[in-house]
């Protein structure tokens, strides 16, 4: 089946459709051995590549995968950064023909969930606002946090760019200066959640996502490590959006060595070795957690 030249390459992995079209345009794309344009349709016979580096076209589901990243502070969310910062891409199981896409980004200061995929059109649909997708994070704030200033908070504030809110606070516990709130939001702006709670002169000095939709962030993603998700899981994801299922497939054998490998790291120098299996679903508790935590109304 035929299809536009940017989707193929962003499903492949190569970057958004909108990068995509760029390179088209600035003939950095080659179909059988001809420069491309803007508009051409391709089929998984064809052969593409961009900038002398071969594509390997794939069906619509194809080879989907789907990580779950735990990120530290520290990493910035760039394949590569000018300052020499690492990246949130350093620690990521290698590909080839591919590339991972991050879905959304993390500040450095922020911590927590990120999700990677193959498929840049399940990234991109993962992202866009049409979607509606929750976003979920533990904060503390340091400063007085009074009932008015979290009404104001849910029912809306003008930031520079646009009306921004909570749909949902849960109050995490906490004693003295520094307190500990459950926050969850629609959009994923820069800065957003800092800039919220700026708004009502207070300071947020812990940051960390624990959910992104339906996916939470398991115990067992330590901080700095990554776990693939599940083909039947990356399916629920899919079906979410609306996208085409991929077929069922048992991992091959690269990717049973990337994991091998994964877990095996993780458990250097004597560290119990975690349980197999995992829940994408499930509610574990994130890494750091206020001491008297409150009820989670939206989980």
């Amino acid at each position: 089946m035929d299809e536009k030249l940017q989707k193929v390459l962003a499903r492949a992995g190569q970057g958004s459709r909108r990068e995509m079209e760029n390179r088209i345009r600035e003939g950095r794309v080659l179909v059988n051995g001809e420069v491309a344009t803007l508009g051409d349709r391709v089929s998984t016979k064809d052969t593409i590549t961009i900038d002398g580096y071969a594509i390997v076209p794939t069906e619509a589901g194809e080879n989907r995968r789907v990580i779950i990243y735990n990120k530290p502070e520290g990493e910035v969310c760039t394949r590569k950064d000018p300052e020499g910062r690492p990246t949130v891409f350093d620690k990521l199981p290698k590909l080839r023909g591919e590339r991972w896409i991050a879905v959304g980004r993390l500040d450095i200061n922020t911590s927590g969930l990120l999700l990677f995929t193959t498929d840049g059109e399940l990234a991109n649909r993962l992202m866009h606002p049409s979607t509606e997708i929750d976003r979920e994070y533990l904060v503390r704030v340091m400063g007085e946090v009074t009932e008015e200033n979290l009404a104001t908070l849910k029912k809306g504030v003008i930031l520079d760019d646009g009306i921004a809110k909570f749909t949902d606070i849960v109050d995490g516990g906490g004693e003295g200066i520094n307190r500990w709130f459950y926050v969850c939001l629609m959009e994923g702006r820069n800065r957003e959640v800092r800039r919220l709670w700026e708004s009502q002169g207070v300071k947020v000095n812990r940051l960390k996502r624990v959910r992104f939709g339906p996916v939470f962030l398991p115990s067992k993603a330590k901080v700095g490590r990554w776990v693939e998700m599940e083909a039947p899981d990356v399916n629920s994801l899919c079906a979410m959006v609306d996208l085409k299922l991929s077929e069922l497939k048992p991992k091959t054998q690269q990717q049973q060595l990337e994991v091998k490998r994964h877990k095996n790291k993780a458990t250097a120098g004597g560290a119990r070795r975690a349980a197999k299996g995992f829940d994408w679903q499930s509610s574990d508790k994130p890494e750091f957690k206020p001491k008297k935590p409150g009820k989670r109304s939206f989980r």
